[in-house]
């Protein structure tokens, strides 16, 4: 797992311009994201202005297009690598199946359990705090501005929100591992050691209100609807994709896009290490980076003794 060369002295411009172009102009969760958001903002979301009062209408087309695009995104994927078994076990990084009849898990199946928390409790709060965040924006309460106003900015935003979502992620990921919220709600998402397409927002609801903070950035930087649809999708469709449970997606005999990474896959194995994204180097940063050897995987042991024993 290479350092995003951004942080590697002395400067590589040709390195950045090649991972950078991974996210931005390649087929990936990134640029897929980027789509819904257009298409969302051109063809279904209503203006601001309808936005000013609260009313059934904008509010329900709000969650219908959070919910649609996140169902059809996560069943999909895991009718084709699960059900269907697509592509077999290429690419996978653990070569088990979904969990069945497990008391471990809500209805003694990991699938059933990881769509119930994700609808009930991701999409739904998710919704909320984009409700808040628009009707706020319609009335003035959060910085909103017109494409035309700053066509620069418009741009610069989407970067901006992604290097944002990975320092709140980290921050807010790393104290979900304190054993008492870890016991109250983020072991409900680490039932999930074998990951699959819709464990990426399946958590419990005290996790998913901390998540969602992450929204309060549109109340500090002007940004524009289109920028809240990105975030919201990036924020929760993109951990399809990373817990997809398989580095590639593999379509007719051919790599289509990357999906998960080894780095989060890491994590799920070994609980205190990677907190982060692979796109920011947050925790080789701070400590807590696991590279898949040995010698991290028993520092990430020894982290995790001393945080739930003190020794």
């Amino acid at each position: 797992m290479a350092l995003n060369p951004l942080f590697q002295w002395p400067p590589k411009p040709a390195a950045v311009l090649r991972w950078y172009s991974a996210y931005w102009l390649a087929i990936s969760s990134t640029t897929f994201t980027i789509a819904l958001a257009f298409v969302g903002y051109a063809v279904f979301l209503p203006p601001l202005t309808a936005m000013a009062e609260w009313a059934p209408g904008w509010m329900i087309t709000v969650w219908l297009l959070n919910l649609i695009p996140h169902v059809a995104t996560a069943g999909l994927l895991h009718l084709w690598l699960y059900r269907w078994r697509g592509q077999g076990t290429a690419y996978k990084f653990d070569p088990r199946d979904q969990t069945r009849d497990n008391g471990t898990f809500t209805f003694r199946n990991q699938v059933h359990d990881n769509m119930f928390w994700t609808i009930a409790s991701g999409i739904t709060q998710w919704t909320i705090a984009q409700w808040i965040v628009f009707w706020a924006m319609a009335n003035g309460y959060a910085p909103a501005f017109a494409f035309p106003d700053n066509p620069l900015w418009f741009l610069a935003m989407f970067p901006v929100l992604v290097i944002w979502s990975s320092f709140h992620f980290y921050w807010v990921h790393r104290a979900l591992h304190w054993p008492p919220l870890y016991k109250l709600a983020h072991s409900l998402h680490h039932r999930n050691v074998n990951v699959g397409p819709w464990s990426g927002i399946s958590m419990h609801p005290v996790e998913h209100l901390l998540f969602y903070t992450n929204f309060l950035i549109h109340f500090v930087l002007p940004t524009h609807p289109m920028h809240l649809l990105f975030h919201g999708y990036m924020q929760s469709i993109h951990p399809v994709f990373s817990h997809s449970g398989f580095e590639q997606l593999y379509v007719a005999d051919k790599e289509r896009a990357k999906m998960g990474d080894f780095f989060h896959q890491l994590h799920h194995r070994y609980f205190e290490c990677n907190y982060g994204t692979v796109e920011m180097p947050w925790d080789r940063w701070f400590g807590s980076f696991h590279d898949g050897s040995a010698q991290a995987t028993q520092e990430t042991r020894a982290r995790k003794k001393q945080m739930y024993t003190g020794r």
